[in-house]
Order: C-alpha cells, then sequence, then structure tokens
C-alpha cells in the first residue's frame, strides 16, 4: 500500500475518532492507540512494526511539543499560588507511587526485584492531558485551583520518572558501574540546568518574536518550532533535562506578550494534536495485541493496586497540612491516568535488550490501558460525586488581535464587567477613562457589539479595550469600580471609539 495514503488514512480515522471519544467519554489518545492496534501486524492492517529506538526519538520529539504547548497555554496567575504543592506531587509523589508499585508488584505479583523496581518507575507518572480532553470535552471544569494543580504536576512529573527508569535500568544492567550518590546528584544537577535554560531560552524567545521582523507571516511559526528544539537541545548537550525545559519555557512564553503570539499559540496547538495523533498510532503499532493477554491477570493486578492504593496514598501523603479538601484530594488522587510517557519509558529496556523488557513492555501497555478504560471513563462522574467540578462554558475568541509595532507599549485587554460595578448601565461616553483608551468590541454572550458613543454596558459584558498597559490598568481600576464606592469627582471624558489600526488576523 501507498506509504502517503496509509498515512493519511490512519490520521483521517484518528480525526473521526476524536469526535467519537469525546461523545463517548473516552480519551481521544485511546483511541489513536486502538487505530494503531488494529493497523499493526496482529490487526486488519498488517503492519509489522517493532523498531522500539525509532520508537522511543519519534516520542522524545512528540513529548517534547506536547510539553510546550502544555506550559503556553498555562495560565501562570493561576499556577503560582500551588507550585509548592504541585512539585511536591510532581517529585516526592512519583518516588512514593513509584515505591508503592515496585513492592506490590515484587511481593504480591511475584515479579523480579529488577522487573519490580521498573515496573514502578515506568509507570509512576501521570497524564492529567488525558484527563482533560474527557472534562473540556464535555465543558466540565475543576473547581478552585485543583485545575491548574493536576495541570503544574502533570507538565513536571515526567522528569522524575525518566530519572528513576533511567537509574533503576543502570544499577540493574551495569550496577558495578552504577553509583547511587552520583546518580542523585546528576539528577539535580539535571533540573537545575533545565529550570534555568527553560527559563533563559523563553525570555530570549519572547524578546525575539517581539523585535524581529520577518518578511513572510508564516515564517513565525518556524521560529517556534526552532525554539522548541533549541530548548531541548541546548538543554541536553549541558546535561540538562530537556523535557523540564521545554515545558518552562512555554510557561514563559505563555504567560508574555509579543508580537503573533497568538497565532504562535494556535499553530503549537494543532502541531501537539498532530504529535499526540503519530505517538499514539506509533505506540499502538508496536504493540503485538496478541501477547497481551499472557500478563492480563498481573496487569489488572498492579493497575487497580495503582489506582485505588498507590497513587491516592501518595497524593494524600503529599497533601498533609495543605488547604485542599479531601474531596479535592480523593479527586487528584484518581486523576493518576497513564499515558503517553509509561509507554515510551517501557520501550528503554527494549533498547537496552533487558531479558524481561518484553514483558515489561507488555504489561506497561496493558496498565496504561486499565488506566484510560477505567479512570478515564468514570472521571466526570467521580468529580459530580465528590462535588469538585463545575460547569464551564468558552467565551467566543475575539476576532481582533493587535500586532504592535516595535517600540510601542499598546495592547487590548480584556475586561470583564460585573454586576456590583460603577461602569453598569452607563454609556460609553459617560466612562471616566484615560484619554487614549478605546473601545474595539463589547462582548455580550455569544455576540460582539461594535460601540458607539451611547452604547450602554450591561451585567456580564466583556469590554476589549486598547491602550498603553498604564492606561489600561488605570481604565480596569474604574470600570471594575464596585458601586459601593464613591465616584470620581473628575470630569467624564468622552472617548472615541474608532478602531485604531490593528490588523486583524
Amino acid at each position: 500500500m501507498n506509504p502517503f495514503f496509509l498515512i493519511a488514512l490512519l490520521l483521517i480515522f484518528s480525526l473521526i475518532a476524536s469526535k467519537l471519544s469525546s461523545r463517548l467519554g473516552v480519551p481521544a489518545l485511546l483511541m489513536f492507540l486502538g487505530i494503531g492496534m488494529m493497523a499493526g501486524s496482529d490487526g486488519i492492517g498488517s503492519i509489522y512494526f517493532d523498531d522500539a529506538t525509532l520508537t522511543n526519538h519519534i516520542g522524545t520529539v512528540a513529548l517534547a511539543f506536547i510539553l510546550f504547548y502544555g506550559g503556553f497555554s498555562s495560565n501562570w496567575q493561576r499556577m503560582r499560588s500551588i507550585v509548592y504543592r504541585g512539585t511536591i506531587l510532581a517529585t516526592i509523589g512519583v518516588v512514593l507511587t513509584a515505591a508503592l508499585v515496585s513492592a506490590f508488584a515484587y511481593f504480591a505479583v511475584k515479579m523480579s526485584l529488577g522487573s519490580a523496581l521498573l515496573v514502578g518507575a515506568i509507570i509512576s507518572s501521570t497524564d492529567a492531558a488525558a484527563v482533560f480532553s474527557i472534562l473540556q470535552g464535555k465543558g466540565i471544569g475543576l473547581k478552585g485551583d485543583l485545575a491548574p494543580l493536576l495541570e503544574l504536576e502533570s507538565g513536571s512529573n515526567d522528569p522524575m520518572a525518566i530519572f528513576l527508569t533511567i537509574t533503576i535500568l543502570q544499577l540493574v544492567m551495569r550496577p558495578d558501574e552504577a553509583s547511587v550518590t552520583m546518580l542523585v546528584i546528576g539528577f539535580i544537577l539535571q533540573m537545575l540546568v533545565g529550570i534555568c535554560f527553560g527559563i533563559g531560552i523563553g525570555k530570549l524567545g519572547v524578546m525575539i518574536f517581539d523585535r524581529i521582523r520577518l518578511e513572510y507571516e508564516g515564517l513565525y511559526t518556524v521560529l517556534g518550532v526552532a525554539l522548541v528544539f533549541l530548548t531541548y537541545g541546548v538543554t541536553d548537550m549541558f546535561k540538562g533535562n530537556g523535557f523540564l525545559a521545554v515545558y518552562i519555557c512555554g510557561i514563559v512564553m505563555g504567560n508574555g506578550k509579543f508580537m503573533y503570539k497568538r497565532v504562535i499559540g494556535q499553530f503549537h496547538n494543532s502541531l501537539a494534536w498532530f504529535m499526540q495523533i503519530s505517538m499514539f498510532l506509533i505506540l499502538g503499532l508496536l504493540v503485538f495485541p496478541s501477547q497481551l493477554p499472557g500478563v492480563a491477570w498481573k496487569g489488572i493486578a498492579i493497575a487497580l493496586f495503582l489506582m485505588f492504593i498507590a497513587r491516592p496514598l501518595a497524593v494524600y501523603i503529599c497533601m498533609l497540612k495543605s488547604r485542599f479538601s479531601f474531596a479535592e484530594q480523593t479527586l487528584a488522587g484518581w486523576t493518576g491516568l497513564r499515558g503517553a510517557v509509561p509507554i515510551i519509558l517501557a520501550t528503554f529496556p527494549l533498547m537496552e535488550k533487558y531479558s524481561e523488557a518484553g514483558l515489561l513492555f507488555n504489561l506497561v501497555f496493558f496498565i496504561v490501558l486499565a488506566s484510560i478504560l477505567i479512570q478515564g471513563k468514570t472521571l466526570m462522574f467521580v468529580a459530580r460525586i465528590l462535588n469538585v467540578d463545575e460547569i464551564i462554558e468558552r467565551p467566543p475568541e475575539s476576532p481582533l488581535e493587535l500586532n504592535p509595532e516595535s517600540g510601542t507599549d499598546n495592547e487590548t485587554r480584556e475586561i470583564p464587567i460585573r454586576e456590583n460595578y460603577i461602569s453598569v448601565n452607563k454609556q460609553i461616553h459617560e466612562l471616566k477613562l484615560p484619554d487614549e483608551v478605546r473601545i474595539l468590541l463589547v462582548r455580550r454572550g455569544r455576540n460582539f457589539i461594535t460601540p458607539r458613543g451611547n452604547t450602554r454596558i450591561n451585567p456580564d459584558d466583556v469590554l476589549l479595550v486598547y491602550g498603553t498597559d498604564k492606561e489600561l490598568r488605570d481604565a480596569e481600576i474604574r470600570l471594575a469600580k464596585e458601586i459601593q464606592e464613591p465616584e470620581d469627582n473628575a470630569e467624564s471624558i468622552e472617548i472615541s471609539v474608532s478602531t485604531p489600526q490593528v490588523s486583524v488576523e
């Protein structure tokens, strides 16, 4: 079969599957994985594929772009208050989970010590992308700081799982050459180097995008791709953790201000989905479903222990004396879905020719499959039972995006209007705003209104306002002043609402 036709067919089937996944309440990645398995040597496609090294390389590239967009789309202001707890979950939580699973695999499932330690390390990290693909697909979110906590944990716990897997593999395969002390020191250095390069290249990226002037708009997305490769590559050259670096770089750039930010975000969103689809299709091809029944009982036992004991217990310990309620901690324990990273980590023993590598890979695949099926399918139900869910409605995106010229501070900002604000029921010409501020659009419900001087502001309107950062802060203070506060005696300023020269994307 023509390879181009085959790739197109797999991608089209994956898109159809993603549509079905939202209706079935099953993570889309599970559907992608299933399509890969159907196309594989044991499926109807009969495509033979067993290259673990190629799978590992593709998975590494894919994971880098997925983590970058995960950071880019994160709201740092929401995450700042939970950095400590998120870091504890991403480090100590991963170690506790690995230790508990390893002990269960060794004593209860009767695996060899090396394989028990490896399976614990490999499945110790979570994949919250699967969680939010279900919640957001159904228009359901999590209350309070629970969502940013899980988001931060999932984006930053992969380096710990990778370190544990590589360390244990070295201890098992080359015990005479491995030094636990040196490995721990190496891990700390990896984290520090990853953090430094992530922050540094992220800030450099914001500066470059804000100052460089490329001839074609499409070249900015190429620059975005180059920055991801640069971040991972340079960090790896200096013995740092590239995955942590690209995630932090994404956070820095996503919370910065620069030209074509919206375009870059949309492009990397699409690229992350493409990487995710490609990765799971290839992982599905690598699996031989006929071998899975042989590890079924071990996989079910470890998966159930992981879901009901290891992960929740690790979360409860890490969340001791936190401000999160017991219900929120319980939900955090239940959102420990396993996804792409454990399967990619399971290729390391295959590449090292570990004697039980095939057993480990099939076992890990089965555990991931069980986790996604059980936790993924019941997540919304558990969130509703624990009363930690809330309905979210995505507002329509503004059709305007400002691409300021170099050296200017002008920008656009959305200002929501609450019922008790003094600006409610006033016409635009009555508002006391700075001279250079312009109201470009008024979002009312799912509609956009072109404002005029006599346009009246209603509760729950969202104003798209244009001006410098200082002027916009002043405008926000005035518009959001509550009714019980005394009005400023300054004379009202009638403002023009003529649209300035902005580019519409």
